[in-house]
C-alpha cells in the first residue's frame, strides 16, 4: 500500500500527498501556485523540483523574482554557458560557476581568451540550447565513480575539487543532455526556462584565486525571468559603468595607484585628502558626542602579540609576512583591536569606568591576493574608522543599538535609503577550527545580538557561517543612489578575546570580572567608503564634502583681483574655494568647472566689480543668482555645517 505523508505548502495550507510525491507534481496539480515557480525549499533547504518527498515536511514555492529563485537562475545560467562553451570549443577544461548578486561567471580553461566575437557566438549557442528545453537532471555519485566519469571526460579541475572534498561529502553531478557538471545544485527544470540572459565581460583569473595558478578565461553574465527585467538591469550596469569610482576617482584627481609604490597601496592626492578629513572630522563629531576617547598605535607590533589575539592561528593568510627585528618577528598590524585591548588594560578598570570607549584612526594592511584588487574596494592598505567599546553585560544591549543608530545616522547624512543588516553567526561544526572553542557563549551572545536588533526595530537577516572568530557580527549592506550593493561596514562582538589579554575590571560585588568587547566600524575603511560615496554621487558631492567647494571666474584678467580677495575672504570663512585665472574665454572656465564637478562657480565681471556683488551658477540650476559676498558666504556656511545632501 501507498503510504501518505503531509505536505504544508506555504500559502495553500496543508494537504496529503502519496510518498515519493515530488514538488513538480505538486506544482502541476495544485490550484494556486504561480506558475512562475522555478524552485523550492523544502523545511527551508532549497531544493531541487525533481526531489521525491518521503515523510511530512513544508514546501515553499519560489519564482524568479524571489532572491533565492533569482540565484538559482543565474547558477543555472552559469550551466547553460559552460554547456555552450564545451559545444564550441571542445577542449576547453571547465573549473566552477557560481552566481553573484545579479550576476555570475563561470571560469574556463582555455588555449586562446575569448574576444568579443567569442562571447556573442556563445550566447548564440546558449540559445539555441535554451530553445532545445533539455532536462536538466541530477544523480548522486559515489566518490569512485565520480572520479572515474570526470577522468574518462578529461575534466582534471573536477577531479581536483573531488579530492579536496571531505569523504562525507555528498557528490551530486547535473546533466543536461551532452553536458555534465559537478554541483551541489540546486537548478532548474530544464534550458528551456532560462531565456532572457546576457554575457556581459571577459577576464584573466586565476584558478582558486592564486597567481601561482594556471590562468583561467571568466566569463561574466546575467539573467532574468523576463526580458524587461533584463533591459532594466543592464541599463543600471550603463550607469554603473558611468559612476565607476575608478573612472571618476581619476578624473577628479582623488587618488591613484603607482607600481614603484606597489599595488593596492592607493596614494590619496589633496582633493582626496579632503574627503578624508572631512569624513574624519565628522566621525570625530559622533563620537565626541557619545563619549569615546580616542587613541593612536603603532603600525607595526611584535608577533606575540597576535598570537595572544589569535590572528595569527585565524588570519594569517591575510596578514603581511613577518619581518625579522634582531630575532623577534614583527607584522604590519591587521587591524586595531589588539593595541586597543592593551591601551584598556594599562590602568585598572572599575564598573564605574564602564562603558570604556576608544576610537582610532589607524592605518591597518591586510595582504589582499593580487587577484582580488579592485580600485578602493580591495586595498592593502587601509585607514578604519575604528573602535572598541569594553562593557558589562548589563551595558551591552543599549551600547550595542547605540551603535547601530550611529549607522542610522549615517546613512541619512549620505542619503543611505536601502541597506540591509545581516548578523553573521558561527556554524557548530567549525568550532576549535573557524571559530573559538566555547558553544554555550556563542549561544548567550548570539541571542544577545538578536534580541538587541529587535529592541531596536532594526531590519536584519541571518547568516551561518560568516562571524568572525571571536564572536557574532552584524554586517552591513547600503545600497547606493542607482540601486548597486556594497559591503560598508561591521559590528562586532568579542566575547572571547578580553580573557586572553586579561582584561578585567573591579565590579560592584568588589569580585574581577571580564569585560565584552563590541568591535564597531560604522563608516568601514576610508578608501571602501569613498569608493561607494563616489558611485553613490557619481562624482556631484555635496557641499560639505566637495574637494573644490567654490572656483571664481573672472570673464578676464582685468577683474583677478577682484576675484581674489573673494577667494581670500571664502577662505577666512573656512569655505574652500579657488581661482580660475587662465586667459580663457568664460565659457571654456564653466565647462571646465563642470567637467570638475566643481559644486558652485562665481562669476565675477565688470557688473559684479561695480556692484560689489557676486553671479553664482551652481551646477545642475540653470537659473544664475546675483548676490552680496556676505549673504552668499552666510548661505554655503549654513548647508555646509548642516551637511545637506541634494535632493
Amino acid at each position: 500500500s501507498v503510504t501518505n505523508i503531509s505536505i504544508n505548502i506555504i500559502g495553500l495550507g496543508t494537504e496529503t500527498y502519496p510518498s515519493g510525491t515530488t514538488p513538480l507534481q505538486i506544482l502541476t496539480s495544485a490550484k494556486g501556485v504561480s506558475k512562475e515557480t522555478i524552485i523550492c525549499k523544502v523545511d527551508k533547504v532549497l531544493t531541487d523540483l525533481s526531489v521525491q518527498l518521503d515523510s511530512d515536511c513544508t514546501v515553499q514555492f519560489l519564482d524568479g523574482k524571489s532572491k533565492d529563485g533569482h540565484n538559482v537562475l543565474l547558477h543555472s545560467t552559469a550551466h547553460l554557458m559552460a554547456q555552450a562553451v564545451k559545444r564550441l570549443y571542445p577542449k576547453t577544461k571547465v573549473t566552477i560557476g557560481p552566481f553573484l548578486e545579479n550576476r555570475f561567471y563561470y571560469d574556463f580553461d582555455v588555449v586562446t581568451p575569448f574576444t568579443e566575437e567569442d562571447l556573442l557566438k556563445i550566447e548564440e549557442e546558449m540559445l539555441k540550447i535554451s530553445k532545445e528545453n533539455i532536462d536538466i537532471i541530477h544523480e548522486v555519485k559515489s566518490r569512485a565513480e565520480a572520479l572515474k566519469f570526470f577522468k574518462n571526460i578529461g575534466e582534471d579541475y573536477k577531479i581536483e575539487i573531488i579530492n579536496d572534498l571531505d569523504d562525507s561529502e555528498v557528490l551530486k553531478v547535473y546533466a543536461q543532455g551532452d553536458f555534465t557538471d559537478l554541483c551541489r545544485g540546486p537548478h532548474v527544470q530544464s534550458t528551456g526556462m532560462i531565456q532572457h540572459f546576457k554575457l556581459l565581460s571577459s577576464s584573466a583569473a586565476y584558478w582558486r584565486g592564486d597567481e601561482n595558478n594556471q590562468t583561467l578565461q571568466r566569463v561574466y553574465g546575467t539573467s532574468f525571468t523576463s526580458a524587461k527585467d533584463l533591459k532594466k538591469y543592464l541599463l543600471m550596469l550603463e550607469e554603473q559603468k558611468k559612476r565607476d569610482h575608478r573612472k571618476i576617482g581619476k578624473e577628479l584627481d582623488l587618488y591613484f595607484h603607482d607600481e614603484e609604490v606597489g599595488p593596492g597601496l592607493p596614494l590619496w592626492t589633496p582633493n582626496g585628502a579632503v574627503i578624508i578629513d572631512e569624513l574624519e572630522a565628522l566621525a570625530k563629531e559622533k563620537e565626541d558626542l557619545g563619549g569615546y576617547k580616542r587613541v593612536r598605535t603603532p603600525h607595526l607590533t611584535k608577533g606575540s602579540l597576535y598570537e595572544k589575539s589569535g590572528h595569527l592561528e585565524h588570519y594569517m593568510s591575510s596578514m603581511y609576512p613577518a619581518m625579522d627585528v634582531d630575532g623577534t618577528d614583527y607584522y604590519m598590524k591587521p587591524m586595531n583591536c589588539p593595541h586597543h585591548h592593551k591601551i584598556y588594560a594599562n590602568t585598572p578598570k572599575s564598573y564605574r569606568d564602564l562603558p570604556y570607549r576608544l576610537s582610532e584612526y589607524g592605518t591597518c594592511y591586510r595582504y589582499e591576493k593580487s587577484g582580488e584588487l579592485f580600485g578602493l574596494m580591495r586595498v592593502r592598505s587601509m585607514q578604519m574608522n575604528d573602535a572598541h567599546i569594553y562593557c558589562t553585560e548589563d551595558q551591552f544591549k543599549e551600547e550595542f543599538i547605540a551603535v547601530c543608530n550611529l549607522y542610522m545616522d549615517y546613512f541619512k547624512i549620505f542619503g543611505i535609503e536601502k541597506y540591509e543588516m545581516r548578523l553573521s553567526l558561527h556554524d557548530p561544526k567549525d568550532l576549535g577550527k573557524k571559530y573559538i572553542n566555547n558553544p554555550k557563549l556563542w549561544k548567550k551572545t548570539e541571542d544577545d545580538v538578536r534580541d538587541a536588533l529587535k529592541d531596536a526595530g532594526l531590519k536584519f537577516t541571518e547568516s551561518v557561517g560568516d562571524a568572525a572568530f571571536y564572536g557574532p557580527k552584524i554586517d552591513v549592506q547600503v545600497w547606493s543612489a542607482i540601486g548597486k550593493e556594497f559591503s560598508l561596514a561591521t559590528n562586532q562582538v568579542d566575547f572571547a578575546v578580553p580573557e586572553r589579554f586579561n582584561l578585567t575590571y573591579k565590579d560592584l560585588d568588589g569580585k574581577s570580572k571580564t569585560p565584552l568587547c563590541i568591535h564597531r566600524a560604522p563608516l568601514g575603511t576610508h578608501e571602501r567608503f569613498i569608493g561607494f560615496l563616489i558611485e553613490h554621487f557619481g562624482g556631484n558631492f555635496p557641499l560639505w564634502i566637495a574637494p573644490r567647494q567654490v572656483t571664481i571666474l573672472p570673464v578676464s584678467d582685468r577683474y583677478n583681483d577682484y576675484a581674489h580677495t573673494i577667494c581670500q575672504s571664502l577662505k577666512e570663512s573656512g569655505v574652500r574655494a579657488d581661482v580660475d585665472s587662465r586667459s580663457e574665454k568664460i565659457g571654456s572656465k564653466i565647462r571646465d568647472a563642470e567637467m570638475q564637478k566643481v559644486n558652485i562657480m562665481v562669476i565675477v565681471g565688470e557688473k559684479e566689480v561695480d556692484d560689489s556683488t557676486l553671479t553664482i551658477r551652481r551646477r545642475f540650476i540653470k537659473q544664475q543668482q546675483t548676490i552680496s559676498l556676505e549673504s552668499f558666504t552666510a548661505e554655503i556656511l549654513d548647508e555646509i555645517n548642516d551637511r545637506r545632501v541634494p535632493n
